[in-house]
């Protein structure tokens, strides 16, 4: 694909790597998260459990999937695109962008197979195995190279905010990845291996990287992705540059501490988990500032809200961004944790995150995508509002149930008789629970056939669309995410 700039110069872009990222992205999150309904299912009918096909193995491979399958296949995706587009230039390299995009669905295969055959770690979100573990930094190396390299020959001097959230997440969970999964293998030719750490170390080195792996594959990159393509999508600049660079080095230089919120009421020293729950508390201001910062860019254009389904799941990704970033910073709270922790709740939390910010913003940059790396039209504005309104409603159904039983839980864990025993055992709330368990299976549901119904969208946009580019590009226009000096071309 070539784009022609202000000094008369076409550029052809690399967008093959751009479009199997897409379609892999799209295809990992509908397995992961049918992976994730029948979890639920398992959860709130226990018999489904099966063989080597039950909960313990198949909850990996729902992270995994949705997490370094999809979202991360929506952010390569999305930042090459970008990237090539902010910077005026082809990707570095043509081979790294390959190794990149087949070493890591490779990854995802591989990580799927051995986490069924009951290869893991045990350490949530990076249960991974030390050979997988290897090839993980092999073709993030590959992909960090390949971004450096891109910006080190880019024609548009000024970065823009989207470059440095993605570069932050590039360095940071190169850090996080390196350090919580030095390990010693038992054999050379075997899967299993043991942590450098233990006890307590070996705890708060895996929640620094649990707690900033959701804040650098999940916050950082998809804020990139927000920053690129809301204001693409509405043609109109971000509301405050300003803002942005403010909320960028905030949250970076917060965020990184706040992992021992995690292991409050744990061995961990007390001061190490207070540590953790203020900057937790603090991380309230550079997360809001961010969300006003994409809510206002919308300022004065509500009516393309109203009818663009890109721009509504921007506008409620957002918001659920604002929710779960305070949602979060309480549950930090001491008193709070001590009735959250281990609970629903915190299930409820995470996906209010994962389903409303990441999973609307991921959706909204693919359908802004496809029908660019086609050159063709969006099949159905119809079936996307559609998927909208499901998903919307998937998440509420599944959302809501979470927090009212994670409650519910935490209230009948503490209860005590006089003599000090426990009012109710286990099993008792278990069983107050599973009515919420069956909501959220619904929810699940309901948000998976939002997924299908924006599969078919896809396929059909690409049925009718071409990979050649069927016209020369377009006279040179203001692009808004640029200053006003700087012209583009086309999409």
């Amino acid at each position: 694909m070539s784009d022609s700039h202000g000094e008369g110069v076409a550029v052809e872009y690399d967008m093959a790597v751009v479009r199997g990222f897409a379609l892999s992205a799209l295809l990992w999150g509908a397995v992961g998260m049918l992976v994730g309904l029948v979890i639920a299912l398992q959860l709130a009918w226990p018999e489904l459990n099966t063989g080597i096909f039950h909960f313990g193995r198949l909850r990996p491979i729902h992270t995994n999937a949705v997490i370094f399958g999809f979202t991360l296949g929506v952010v390569f995706a999305g930042s090459y695109y970008g990237i090539q587009r902010l910077c005026r230039v082809r990707m570095f390299s043509d081979t790294l962008s390959r190794i990149n995009l087949w070493g890591w669905n490779a990854i995802i295969v591989a990580a799927a197979v051995s986490l069924l055959l009951g290869h893991t770690t045990s350490k949530e979100y990076a249960e991974l195995e030390w050979p997988i573990d290897i090839a993980i930094t092999v073709v993030w190396v590959a992909y960090a190279i390949n971004v450096f390299g891109t910006l080190a020959r880019r024609r548009e001097k000024p970065m823009y905010a989207a470059i440095w959230f993605w570069i932050a997440t590039i360095l940071t969970i190169a850090m996080l990845h390196i350090v919580n999964n030095l390990e010693l293998p038992v054999s050379w030719t075997g899967m299993k291996s043991y942590s450098l750490y233990a006890g307590v170390y070996d705890a708060n080195i895996h929640w620094w990287y649990g707690h900033n792996s959701v804040g650098f594959l999940l916050t950082t990159p998809i804020l990139g992705l927000m920053y690129y393509y809301l204001p693409k999508q509405i043609d109109r600049p971000i509301y405050s540059h300003r803002l942005s660079i403010l909320h960028f080095w905030s949250l970076i230089f917060l965020y990184i501490w706040a992992g021992p919120h995690h292991l409050i009421y744990s061995p961990l020293p007390d001061w190490a988990q207070t540590f953790g729950a203020a900057f937790s508390l603090m991380l309230i201001l550079p997360s809001w500032g961010g969300m006003l910062n994409g809510l206002l860019t919308m300022r004065g254009a509500w009516d393309k809200v109203r009818t663009d389904p890109l721009l509504k799941m921007f506008a409620v990704g957002l918001t659920f961004y604002g929710m779960s970033t305070f949602e979060g910073p309480m549950m930090a709270i001491k008193t709070v944790n001590s009735l959250s922790h281990f609970t629903n709740w915190t299930v409820g939390h995470v996906h209010s995150g994962a389903l409303g910010w990441v999973a609307l913003t991921s959706f909204a940059t693919l359908y802004y995508l496809i029908p660019r790396l086609w050159h063709t039209q969006l099949y159905s504005v119809r079936l996307a509002n559609v998927h909208f309104w499901v998903a919307t409603i998937g998440i509420v159904l599944y959302v809501t149930p979470m927090w009212i039983s994670g409650v519910t839980q935490g209230l009948m864990w503490r209860a005590y008789a006089e003599d000090g025993s426990l009012t109710y055992a286990f099993i008792e709330t278990v069983s107050a629970i599973r009515i919420y368990d069956v909501i959220r299976a619904g929810g699940g549901a309901v948000f998976l056939s939002g997924v299908f119904v924006m599969m078919c969208n896809v396929g059909k946009t690409i049925q009718h669309g071409t990979v050649e580019v069927p016209a020369p590009p377009l006279p040179p226009r203001t692009d808004p995410l640029a200053p006003a000096h700087v012209v583009t071309g086309g999409a």
